[in-house]
């Protein structure tokens, strides 16, 4: 029997005692830092109250009232109704961005003669801002959900794009070499079998960095009129209502975390391989 000192450690946590304590462990550290993040969050709203105080209610509400607006825009049926005409052009421009982002980038991460031919194109296009097709999108679309899905589908694509183009290209050749010896034949073989497993961490890497970028993008998206939480935000700011500005950027915050935390859950379901 070995007695190397990392096999011992390996041995003792493949044990029942091992792997209780090590559960144990991490059940502590995890609530060490669930507590650890309320503390910071009860400081920063000590802060903010205490900042209050000295400022009028247009220039820095208090907490109790952007507690209190909160409550009445979503009983008035005002927050619902913007947050479901947000998400009615953030879900098909963040679906349709993503999914062309992921084609484009496993073609070009793949083919070297696409990369040839398209990188130019790339090149000049990844500079441009989605805020700068604005009028692209009002010229195109109109001002309607499509304008809005246009714009953010724009910022959802680069990210994604390069995410794929990065992962396909970190593919060892050794790796493919192996699945060929093992049979695998043809480039939409090895794509399924070996290339977008392997490139799958990059790939919803980039879907979860695009889901953020683009949940920010909404509210420039709406600036040109389209109705949503980013109208409704300006409207308030243009009457001076803080408060309701402060609620609805809560609204964005909240709705940003439940679906995020929604993505983290699936994605370590898909990687439990990897």
């Amino acid at each position: 029997m070995s007695t190397d000192p990392k096999f011992e450690i390996d041995q003792s946590t493949e044990s029942p005692d091992g792997n209780l304590s090590m559960r144990r462990r991490l059940v502590s550290y995890n609530y060490r830092r669930l507590g650890l993040g309320i503390s910071g969050l009860f400081v920063f709203l000590l802060i903010w109250w205490v900042a209050s105080l000295s400022q009028p209610a247009f220039v820095l509400p208090s907490p109790p009232a952007v507690a209190e607006s909160f409550s009445e825009e979503m009983s008035s049926g005002e927050m619902p109704t913007a947050l479901r005409q947000s998400l009615s052009h953030w879900i098909p421009g963040a679906v349709v961005g993503t999914t062309l982002g992921i084609g484009t980038g496993l073609a070009l991460g793949w083919s070297r003669l696409l990369d040839d031919i398209w990188a130019p194109v790339v090149r000049l296009l990844r500079p441009v801002p989605p805020l700068a097709l604005i009028g692209f999108a009002i010229a195109w679309f109109g001002i309607n959900d499509t304008g809005a899905a246009f714009i953010i589908a724009i910022g959802a694509f680069w990210i994604n794009f390069y995410a794929t183009y990065g992962g396909v290209e970190s593919v060892s050749t050794d790796l493919l070499d192996v699945a060929r010896s093992l049979g695998v034949t043809g480039n939409l073989g090895l794509l399924r079998s070996v290339v977008i497993p392997a490139a799958s961490p990059r790939i919803l890497t980039g879907i979860r960095t695009s889901i953020g970028r683009s949940w920010m993008l909404v509210v420039a998206a709406e600036i040109f009129g389209v109705p949503g939480i980013g109208a409704r935000i300006q409207r308030a700011s243009n009457n001076l209502q803080v408060d309701t500005v402060i609620a609805y950027i809560l609204l964005l915050s909240l709705t940003f975390l439940f679906i995020d935390t929604v993505f983290r859950w699936i994605q370590r379901r898909l990687l439990r391989w990897h």
